[in-house]
Parts: C-alpha cells; sequence; structure tokens
C-alpha cells in the first residue's frame, strides 16, 4: 500500500506532501504555494527523511518562480535567490537538502538569458525529474541491498528510512521490500525512535500496510535482543556521508552501531549518491541540529518531565566510517567504507 501513497505529490498547481507529524492516526497532505511555506514544512517536520526533504527543497524553488513568472527579470532573479535561502535556513544537516537547491540553482544559472516564465517551466520540470530520480535510485539501491539479506533474517531498523523518508520505496525499508519481493522472509525489528518515534510512528506503519513481519521495541531493547541472538543484520538510512565514510543519521544511531558491533551483527547504511558529501572531511564537521526542548519533554498533549528541568534535544549523531560494514548506494555496495572507496565509487 505505501507504494501507491505518494511522499510528496504534484496537485493543482501546488505541491502536496503527506503530514507526517499526525500518522498514523491521522492520513492527510497539505498543500504548499512558496518557498517560505516549503520551509516551514521542512522545519515542523511535516516532510522528513533527506531524499524527501531534497525533493521538497526542489518544488520550494520552482513554485516561487511559478509565483514570480510574471514579474521583472530583476525582480524574479532577487525574490528567487531569497527563496532559496529560506529553504538553505530550514534544516541544517541532511545534505540532501543542499544538493538540491544546488542543483535547482544551476538549472536556473543554465537559462538566466530566458524570461521569468520559462525558468519557472524549466524549474518544475527539474523538480519533477529529481522526484523521478529519486525513486529509480531507492529502487537500484533495494536490489543492490537485498543480496545482503538471507532468507529469514531478522533486521533492526533505527527511525524511518521508508517511503515516507523518499519519494518512494526507501533506502533501508527499500532494502527490506525488495528482499521481500525478491522471495525471501525478512522480519523487522522497528526501534520506536525518540523524541519524534518515527520508526514507532512511520516505520512500523509501512510496514504493517505490506504486511511485512514487524515488531516494535524501545530504543533501549536492541542490546539485550542483540544479545539474545534475535537480530541477524542492522540496516538504517543517513542524512550525510562524510567524506571519509562517517555518517550523520537520526539520534541513536550510533549506539545502535556500537551494539552491532560488540555482538558481530552486520551494520548497513543506505543512502544515495546526493548523501555523500566530498566537502565535509569527516563526520567531526557535520553540523548537528538541536531542537526544541519540548520534543523531549512530552509529546502530544502529554508532558512527563517536570519543570525547570534541564534538556539537550541533538537530532542527529555521528556513526564513524569503522562501524559501519557496507554503505549502499544506488551504483554500488561499499564495503568498509573510507575516503578511497568513496572518491572511487563517485568517480565511477
Amino acid at each position: 500500500m505505501t507504494e501507491k501513497v505518494e511522499t510528496l505529490r504534484w496537485r493543482g498547481g501546488k505541491i502536496e506532501m503527506i503530514d507526517q507529524r499526525i500518522l498514523p492516526q491521522s492520513f492527510q497532505y497539505i498543500a504548499y504555494d512558496s518557498a517560505a511555506s516549503v520551509a516551514e514544512g521542512i522545519r515542523d517536520m511535516v516532510v522528513r527523511g533527506a531524499p524527501a526533504i531534497g525533493c521538497a527543497a526542489a518544488y520550494g524553488v520552482a513554485l516561487e518562480a511559478i509565483r514570480l513568472r510574471e514579474s521583472s527579470s530583476d525582480a524574479f532573479n532577487s525574490k528567487l535567490e531569497e527563496g532559496l535561502h529560506v529553504l538553505a535556513a530550514s534544516r541544517p544537516t541532511a545534505v540532501n537538502l543542499f544538493w538540491a537547491l544546488e542543483r535547482m540553482r544551476k538549472c536556473w544559472q543554465g537559462i538566466a538569458g530566458q524570461g521569468p516564465s520559462d525558468i519557472a517551466d524549466h524549474l518544475l520540470q527539474e523538480a519533477h525529474d529529481i522526484l523521478a530520480e529519486d525513486i529509480v535510485a531507492c529502487k537500484s539501491m533495494g536490489k543492490f541491498g537485498s543480496e545482503l539479506l538471507h532468507d529469514g533474517d531478522t533486521v533492526l531498523t533505527h527511525c524511518n528510512a521508508g517511503a515516507l523518508a523518499t519519494a518512494g520505496h526507501g533506502t533501508a525499508l527499500g532494502v527490506i521490500r525488495s528482499a521481500v519481493e525478491a522471495g525471501k522472509k525478512i522480519s523487522v525489528i522497528a526501534d520506536e525512535t525518540r523524541p519524534w518515534l518515527q520508526g514507532a510512528r512511520l516505520t512500523a506503519w509501512e510496514m504493517v500496510q505490506e504486511r511485512i513481519p514487524v515488531t516494535l521495541i524501545c530504543d533501549n531493547m536492541s542490546g539485550h535482543l542483540m544479545k539474545d541472538g534475535k537480530i541477524d543484520a542492522v540496516i538504517v538510512g543517513a542524512d550525510r556521508v562524510a567524506a571519509n565514510g562517517d555518517v550523520a543519521n537520526k539520534i541513536g544511531t550510533y549506539m545502535v552501531a556500537v551494539l552491532a558491533h560488540r555482538h558481530n551483527i552486520p551494520f548497513y547504511v543506505a543512502a544515495p549518491l546526493s548523501t555523500i558529501d566530498l566537502n565535509i572531511n569527516s563526520g567531526e564537521d557535520i553540523p548537528i541540529e538541536e531542537r526544541a526542548a519540548i520534543e523531549v519533554t512530552g509529546y502530544g498533549d502529554t508532558t512527563w518531565a517536570p519543570d525547570g528541568v534541564g534538556i539537550r534535544n541533538p537530532a542527529f549523531d555521528v556513526t564513524p566510517a569503522e562501524l559501519i560494514t557496507a554503505l549502499i548506494t544506488e551504483r554500488a555496495i561499499v564495503t568498509a567504507p573510507s575516503r578511497k572507496s568513496i572518491e572511487s565509487l563517485l568517480e565511477g
């Protein structure tokens, strides 16, 4: 079912995005018509997951161009540049956001001599292309990654790296989907992924819709299950991959990677090439978003923490390359990722 659900869809001259804040209790789309509104949707977690954020940002640029298409060329250029800056400021860690904005900027620069209306048409087509290419990339990743899983495996996931985090199919969950499509019996253990509960709300929902066996656990249970031999592999997504192979992903990923290493369980990262950032030398240089304290003190209308308590809420952490068994991309699988192997991958 989730394969038929479009995380982002173009309808009536607007981009509509599933409101992932209210899943699984409610399912609805929110429509956006400008760069500022898309940036707000990204910042407020209506859409999340690095590839999906990149797609949303591309449409944000296109929408701003469409909104300005009757403007003079000078006004168009000035306001569109403002829109790009607003989108870039929405979230700092997921590099797909900046990758998509740079691609849209290059498209714009390549046709800068044309009028605003024609530029808007070209930018909209570029956004459509980015969306379609993401689905193709995820399915390619899934095909490569499915070869790493064995019939009967139980796979632990962290956060949500499924169709909801991409334009469709998913990265980490795309590997699982492809393995199931290949006839392998795969079971999933989804940890809840505090504080936004993406595993409990989103990963579990996707797997239930597709009748892939899924068990939900609290974040602090994975070590116990690994020790008891209940987990055969771990697969996660990524928000940024540094040039040396270090990976930034949802907070708690590093903890899971350390546990997997301790118990000799393969730890796989599935991410498109657009998530690799050669401008970042190592994980130490990746900017880590710190989000609002209210996300930790409660959920919805419920508050469980006392007034006055200090709060830390980093949204991501960094897993060093030496803890990663393999990086799964749409081009190839990179075992024991390193600066050399990643550069070779991109050159290929």
